[in-house]
């Protein structure tokens, strides 16, 4: 009986089966993926950082709109970013609260700073170091 090559060029066994791929084609093909996940994951992680930080943003304004009815409401912003879910003013005219849900954490998992003297407010996120300054990723986010 002879062996004739299939259309791949791999030549069968005995029992008609084919001989498989050698170490060599596969370390190749391995080296290729590899070579392709080096070239296409930072950029993922780039997205995924850029998506954060536009989430913060996102959060920042939502938060803003909540305190500016407040002080609509109220006369001034609150002391504390609580005062949107609770009456801590103690004055009829609150409506809230503001938010329909918790005051909502950073992407990266920590509580917004906020700050405010009753008649302006600062609101900021530290970024993915959540410490004060940095760059790229950890930079601060504000309103």
């Amino acid at each position: 009986m002879k062996h004739t090559p299939d259309h791949l060029g791999h030549h069968p066994l005995a029992n008609g089966r084919s001989r498989g791929f050698t170490i060599i084609e596969l370390l190749i093909v391995m080296a290729i993926l590899g070579m392709l996940a080096v070239m296409v994951a930072p950029n993922l992680f780039n997205k995924a950082d850029g998506a954060r930080r536009d989430a913060a943003l996102s959060q920042i304004s939502a938060i803003g709109s909540a305190l500016a009815t407040h002080r609509l409401d109220v006369g001034e912003y609150p002391e504390e970013l609580e005062g949107l879910m609770v009456n801590t003013t103690g004055r009829s005219t609150w409506d809230g609260p503001y938010l329909n849900n918790e005051v909502p954490k950073d992407p990266w998992g920590n509580d917004y700073q906020y700050s405010s003297d009753g008649s302006e407010y600062t609101l900021m996120s530290f970024g993915g170091d959540g410490r004060a300054g940095g760059e790229d990723n950890d930079a601060d986010i504000s309103n």
